[in-house]
């Protein structure tokens, strides 16, 4: 080898090195600015977007399980005694949403409709829609407490009215009954007299206008303009915010349609969304951070103050007349029904309400609601949103249908709303958005790294190359003057020297 050798090698592994640590320092500045860049231009809501189709008709499963407590006292409940519930189900159907009459405005939002169907799951259920169970009469209990004010002569009138038509404080009836809807002879006579005296056909049932139905035209932000009010909700039926409560903040139409939430989320980003079953908007709480199949996501929770009555959380005084906390009398949009929403089995709520109902057990794991974002494209990947529906009854002097009831808000059923992305939906998530920023990320650190090394290692053999013809020099030295032995020798020694001053230089 000559003794250029090394330096030749030194030098290209000092290109080399140079190279690396620019595409690693090139990378940590660039990345975090294409990632964003192409986050932005996915999740806004356009024909275009990877997202749109997602967005448009969503693919993750949905199921809607559905709990009902059956009465197991109701003669002794009729007179005075507490009631005591057993828990039937679930009663799980499969969930279908899309997205129909879809309308781009020139502001920068969209409008549309979007449709829900159930159809049942019975190998995924604990019983059949043909089951019998013992409920409260919502037309008769519930009617009863709404005319509770009425002169006498009405209240008298409604008795007489229930007890020509059968209509006794408790009803034996099937599943499919109690939650799609079942003929009634009352309704069907009050619309025969006066059609549209009564806001209901001839069939009731608790989700009798849920299937093939949508929750009224969504308004939301596109981001096309402001990637930060993507998927935030512009107006709910042409309103900026609704009038069923007593104050401007509890009527506010806040956050997102409760699909997806804007990107880039902190766990200081507020997350709420309205609901159009519940009337009002809610926002979550942040709980931690984990991972959902190796993908990173924050959790969200129900604070305790979301039901809570306006005593002990003040902000919420708009949704009163209230009751105990931990339930929200819902009766100013469900036509005045003496009706409570809750979390299921009073969880979260005064343990007072526990006391006066018999068969609930409440639990975090059972009961709480679920959702895990991921931060970076707000898209939820797991989440179950649960809350229970309760009915207020009482005694109402002169409707005998009551009998002795005693005051009591008692459960009648809670649901369960649950998606979960997977299959290759999860899959495709994970790669475009986990692994090949990880392995980028990766990348730029190695690159520098690598670049770094290199560096080092072509100074340490520059001066070891330096050092290797010096020595090669004394040794061609001759002892006795100093001087080299030989012309080649000398000629090295100069060039050698010339070249350690240019370096100097």
């Amino acid at each position: 080898m000559t003794a250029g050798a090394p330096r030749c090698a030194a030098l290209a592994l000092g290109l080399l090195g140079t190279a690396c640590l620019a595409l690693g320092v090139v990378l940590l500045g660039a990345l975090p600015i294409i990632v964003r860049e192409e986050v932005i231009k996915n999740v806004r809501i356009q024909p275009d977007s990877s997202f749109f189709q997602l967005w448009k008709e969503i693919p993750v499963p949905f199921y809607f399980s559905v709990y009902i407590f059956e009465v197991l006292n109701p003669n002794e409940v009729l007179n005075g005694m507490k009631p005591a519930v057993r828990q039937r189900g679930p009663y799980v159907y499969r969930e279908f949403r899309d997205k129909k009459n879809i309308t781009f405005h020139k502001n920068y939002t969209v409008s549309f409709l979007e449709y829900r169907r159930f159809y049942f799951q019975p190998d995924m259920s604990n019983g059949t829609e043909e089951d019998y169970v013992v409920v409260p009469n919502i037309l008769a209990l519930g009617g009863a407490v709404m005319m509770e004010h009425y002169p006498p002569s009405v209240r008298v009138a409604i008795s007489t009215a229930f007890s020509f038509f059968k209509q006794k404080g408790f009803m034996n009836r099937t599943v499919g009954e109690i939650l799609w809807g079942y003929e009634d002879p009352l309704l069907k006579f009050l619309n025969t007299i006066k059609p549209g005296l009564v806001p209901f056909n001839d069939k009731f049932g608790l989700f009798v206008d849920f299937n093939n139905s949508h929750m009224g035209m969504f308004t939301v932000n596109t981001g096309v303009d402001d990637i930060s009010k993507v998927q935030m909700v512009d107006n709910w039926n042409g309103l900026k915010k609704v009038s069923y409560w007593r104050s401007d903040q509890c009527n506010q139409i806040n956050g997102t349609a409760g699909e997806l939430w804007p990107p880039f989320i902190t766990p200081s980003t507020p997350i709420e969304f309205y609901s159009a079953d519940a009337c009002r908007s809610m926002r979550l709480q942040y709980k931690d951070s984990g991972e959902f199949q190796g993908i990173p996501v924050y959790r969200y929770v129900t604070p305790k103050t979301l039901f809570a009555n306006g005593t002990d959380y003040p902000p919420n005084e708009g949704f009163c007349p209230c009751r105990e906390s931990g339930i929200q009398n819902v009766s100013s949009c469900r036509l005045n029904a003496p009706v409570f929403l809750s979390q299921p089995h009073f969880y979260n709520a005064d343990p007072a309400l526990l006391e006066t109902v018999d068969g609930l057990h409440p639990s975090e794991q059972k009961h709480g609601l679920i959702l895990e974002l991921h931060p970076l494209t707000g898209s939820p990947l797991n989440v179950s949103v649960r809350l229970q529906l309760s009915l207020f009854i009482k005694r109402v002097p002169l409707i005998i249908q009551t009998q002795k009831i005693n005051p009591v808000v008692l459960p009648m059923l809670w649901f369960e709303e649950r998606g979960v992305i997977e299959g290759h939906i999860v899959d495709q998530f994970y790669t475009d958005l986990v692994l090949i920023p990880s392995v980028l990320g990766y990348l730029q650190y190695c690159a520098v790294a690598l670049g770094s090394v290199l560096l080092i290692i072509t100074i340490f053999l520059w001066l070891k190359s330096k050092k290797d013809i010096q020595a090669k020099a004394l040794q061609a030295l001759d002892p006795r003057n100093g001087e080299p032995r030989d012309p080649a020798t000398a000629s090295l020694l100069r060039k050698n020297s010339s070249l350690n001053n240019n370096i100097d230089n």
